[in-house]
């Protein structure tokens, strides 16, 4: 299928085409000494063909001018995202930092680290289990001594600990 361009192009091209052809005529019937009201009708159709090649040309101009403002937003987008990870990035190794420093604080081993940190990402204990190639029970067991040792009800008073004083920007 043919992109829109070209089609707008085509519809052009076929426009001028009437154009000419449709003038051609006129010309010849007019030497020949044709009738006004065909001469007449014929100018008219030619004016008709005329207008409708303008307009596809407009619709052709009007495409490529969204199409490149669409990709200039898009471009502007990119960087705003861009942007936006960079400075993510730093908020986020700056709460990595402090989570790990409360789990030294708490005196977690290096698996529950591991099991707190999936647990605060969302990971169910079923799943965690599979990543960490352990059994759903072995994760239960490592859940309960980080909660224990933080001194915790559970996954959501682990989660909240990190996550109350989280503000949006005003």
């Amino acid at each position: 299928m043919p992109s829109e361009g070209v089609r707008h192009v085509t519809y052009a091209a076929s426009f001028a085409l009437i154009v000419a052809l449709i003038a051609l005529d006129v010309a010849e019937d007019a030497l020949s000494g044709g009738d006004a009201l065909h001469l007449g009708l014929e100018t008219v159709a030619m004016a008709i063909a005329a207008l409708g090649g303008g307009a596809a040309v407009r619709s052709w101009l009007g495409a490529r001018r969204d199409a490149a403002e669409a990709t200039a937003r898009a471009a502007q987008l990119g960087a705003e995202a861009e942007r936006w990870r960079q400075e993510a990035a730093q908020a986020l190794a700056g709460l990595g930092a402090a989570i790990d420093q409360q789990f030294e604080r708490w005196a977690l081993t290096a698996a529950e680290r591991e099991v707190a940190l999936l647990l605060l990402k969302g990971f169910s204990t079923q799943r965690i289990g599979e990543l960490r190639q352990t059994s759903d029970r072995t994760v239960r067991q490592q859940a309960r001594a980080v909660y224990a040792k933080a001194g915790l009800a559970g996954r959501a008073e682990l989660a909240a600990f990190f996550l109350e004083d989280l503000l949006l920007p005003q």
